[in-house]
């Protein structure tokens, strides 16, 4: 029997009268109902056939305030969720709080050119340095090369990993890296492009911390250094090389302490070298104790004929590199190492040197003998009418 046929029949009632019974199946239940005229049981046979056809193709018979368009949308939404095992309501819900519409949000090249503009700014008022713009530019870059014109409202965590993780980093530079996005992402926040920094979700290596050891020069090989300069291009040299050795003061070229110190901060009557907060590399002052035996060498070669920092720097600076093995900062950790070994005062030298007492603990103490560090701060000049 076809179950989704039905059939409208009359029969007589003992009053006389007539009424009309439909019958047929509905799926496996049998369909058996009366009614007072023949309107209505062909409504209800015509309503059955709707049921058996929804019945038969999957359809469900529902009543409902929703549209048309939208039963179908809704059909979509669960065909495309079929393996999520997540709820519509659920999925629901992270769309509404996650999702900006196009004209809310902001293509990443876009947003990433705002927040460069504004650290260029930063730059511009003092309170950021050149390499670290450098630095966040080129890093934002990458990311927005990688990721396109994403919106930023749409970048989800699990991209901001993949990024990270692209290049095999050290958890270091995977750290770096990430506070710089962080940083970005707080500025979209600000700004309303996104709902939440997605950084918040990116774990940060926790890395444990070692007791270094600084790369330092020995005392003889500062005195070998010191000898070389009083004796090459009439010394002109030598206020760079004591000021880095002996004061402690960074010696990075053109971004570091010393290429932007002035002369007049160095003061032989006070005894005292003024690093400001504009030329500090942490923005913050401090004043560095000048020795009997930098005193001698800046006396013997004054900064008002012996500028600090010489024409066409790096490049000459390279030439002799190699034969005193002038790597990053190593006078300025020579400097540290020293002055901890000849004063035994970690809290001292974190404030001569503007470090942290920690940084101090971790790295320099201990490296060299209280003998050696005598040995480094008696380095004089040969010109003895300079000594005091």
């Amino acid at each position: 029997m076809d179950q989704s046929s039905f059939s409208v029949t009359s029969y007589p009632n003992r009053s006389g009268s007539t009424s009309w019974r439909v019958t047929g199946y509905l799926g496996d239940r049998r369909i058996r109902r009366n009614f007072k005229s023949r309107q209505e049981a062909l409504t209800e046979k015509a309503s059955l056939e709707i049921q058996a056809l929804q019945e038969a193709s999957g359809f469900q018979h529902v009543v409902t305030r929703l549209s048309e368009y939208q039963v179908r949308e809704a059909e979509i939404a669960f065909q495309r969720m079929e393996n999520q095992t997540a709820s519509l309501p659920e999925l629901l819900d992270f769309a509404l709080l996650n999702y900006r519409h196009p004209s809310e949000s902001q293509p990443l090249d876009v947003a990433v050119n705002h927040y460069i503009e504004s650290k260029a700014k930063e730059f511009e008022q003092g309170n950021l340095s050149e390499p670290q713009l450098k630095h966040i530019t080129w890093d934002l870059g990458r990311f927005q090369r990688n990721l396109g014109s994403l919106p930023v409202g749409q970048i989800r965590p699990e991209r901001v990993i993949e990024f990270l993780e692209s290049r095999n980093p050290s958890l270091k530079t995977f750290n770096n890296q990430r506070g710089i996005l962080h940083t970005f992402f707080k500025f979209c926040y600000h700004r309303n492009w996104v709902i939440e920094n997605p950084i918040k979700k990116v774990p940060q290596h926790r890395i444990r911390r070692k007791r270094g050891q600084a790369a330092t020069l020995s005392a003889e090989q500062v005195e070998e250094l010191m000898r070389f300069f009083e004796d090459y291009e009439n010394g002109q040299w030598v206020p760079y090389f004591a000021l880095c050795l002996f004061a402690g003061i960074r010696p990075g070229v053109p971004h570091g302490e010393i290429s932007k110190l002035r002369s007049d901060a160095v003061c032989l009557e006070t005894g005292t070298i003024h690093i400001s907060a504009a030329v500090s590399k942490t923005r913050e002052p401090r004043k560095v104790d000048i020795e009997p035996n930098l005193a001698a060498w800046l006396a013997a070669y004054p900064l008002k004929t012996h500028p600090i920092i010489l024409g066409n720097f790096k490049k000459r600076r390279d030439r002799f590199r190699k034969r005193f093995d002038l790597s990053h900062d190593v006078m300025r950790h020579t400097y540290i190492s020293m002055f901890v070994a000849k004063y035994r005062s970690i809290g001292e030298a974190a404030i001569q040197a503007g470090n942290s007492e920690s940084i101090v603990r971790r790295h320099y103490l201990d490296l060299r003998s209280q003998e050696e560090a005598e040995a480094f701060f008696s380095i004089y000049p040969n010109r003895r009418a300079a000594r005091p």
